[in-house]
């Protein structure tokens, strides 16, 4: 029904979807763990805060895990070279994410201002470091991984953690971080009433403004960095074999995708629009166009990124005929089918109750809501 070169272009549509679930999703509690300060001035404000997002952060981790499993079902061999390469940045994404099952579960346990504070700082850092990383790790994409590959296959990763900081890594990090709180506040602004909604759309504000900006100047920072294209090699329907294709650096070669297929800059012009409704949704203290605004951007990034990318998955700066594609560095036909049709089939099922799940608890968390289930609630 499906041949192996359109299962390896599905697969990376698949994988594009599954990363915007994971931004739309669970996104937005990663941006309140980053706004929890800023925004809750005092301990029943976070609480209200928190319980915004409480019946659904758990079953929200759900996009995250599948976004992991399917990258390593789909790109093994990536999976093992971009987990190796960048095992300390993942590592400290994992810490960083051990804050919030416990943060949340434990932080209202005891009427302790120091406790409390304790476990609100790690949830601000279960929040914020991961969005920061995650924007990091793809800025490095662009860059090119300092990897190779011998005769054998193995891989060699010849880079550091420190090396990842670099300062366009640092800016796709801190436009990753604007547009995750980006959608923290505009789902905040959904949830909550009074000086506390009216804050989040001050938040919103900012936030969209700095998004825009900040993707605007890297796309044309992108400009000038020099981008991979294969020049010669096995076509998608061949079997991978990354090493059997000869790949050149030119400077902007990271827009070829978009001169060849000029529609696709509506991409663009759906992250800036976009970034305008969320602010003008925090201007106008509508919750609803905020969210839509927020989430129009965050998905628009990630298209961008992947349009930009492909077929590329991880470029390598020490050897570019090393780099993985999507045509080389896949499973096999019939490992891409079989998962195909699970991503197919589970994905609506969790789409549909994920829904449901947030139509039964609709509505805005009060103050007053959480000091009467003072001890049900986080």
């Amino acid at each position: 029904m499906f041949d192996y070169g359109m299962l390896k272009e599905l697969w990376w549509g698949l994988v594009v979807l599954l990363l915007s679930g994971f931004f739309i999703m669970d996104g937005f509690d990663m941006g309140i763990g980053f706004l929890l300060p800023w925004i809750g001035k005092s301990d029943i404000e976070r609480r209200v805060l928190l319980n915004s997002v409480g019946p659904h952060w758990e079953g929200n981790q759900v996009w995250f895990i599948t976004a992991g499993g399917a990258l390593f079902a789909a790109w093994p061999i990536v999976y093992a070279t971009a987990f190796s390469g960048f095992y300390v940045a993942m590592l400290l994404v994992l810490w960083a994410l051990f804050f919030r099952p416990v943060g949340f579960d434990y932080r209202s346990k005891i009427e302790n201002p120091k406790w409390r504070l304790f476990w609100d700082t790690g949830l601000f850092i279960g929040g914020t470091v991961p969005a920061l990383v995650f924007g990091v790790a793809l800025g490095n994409l662009f860059l090119g991984v300092p990897f190779r590959l011998d005769n054998l296959m193995r891989s060699f990763y010849e880079g550091s953690f420190w090396e990842l900081l670099n300062p366009f890594g640092l800016a796709a990090g801190i436009l990753s971080l604007c547009m995750i709180s980006l959608h923290g506040g505009a789902y905040l602004m959904m949830r909550t009433q009074s000086v506390l909604h009216q804050r989040a759309s001050k938040a919103v504000r900012y936030l969209s403004v700095c998004t825009g900006v900040l993707y605007a100047a890297i796309g044309l920072w992108v400009v000038r960095i020099p981008g991979y294209r294969i020049l010669s090699g096995p076509g998608p329907q061949d079997m991978p074999n990354p090493l059997a294709k000869t790949v050149v650096r030119e400077q902007g070669a990271w827009l070829n995708n978009f001169h060849a297929h000029p529609n696709l800059w509506g991409i663009v012009i759906t992250v800036l629009a976009g970034s305008c409704l969320a602010f003008l949704g925090g201007w106008f203290k509508n919750g609803r166009l905020a969210f839509t605004g927020s989430t129009l951007t965050g998905v628009g990034v990630i298209l961008t990124a992947a349009v930009s990318l492909f077929p590329f998955i991880l470029p390598s700066s020490l050897d570019p005929g090393s780099s993985l594609t999507a045509w080389d560095a896949t499973s096999s036909r019939l490992t891409l089918l079989v998962m195909f049709w699970a991503t197919v089939i589970l994905t609506p099922i969790i789409i549909i109750y994920t829904s449901w799940a947030y139509w039964v608890l609709r509505g805005p968390i009060t103050v007053e809501s959480v000091q009467r289930e003072e001890h049900t609630l986080y």
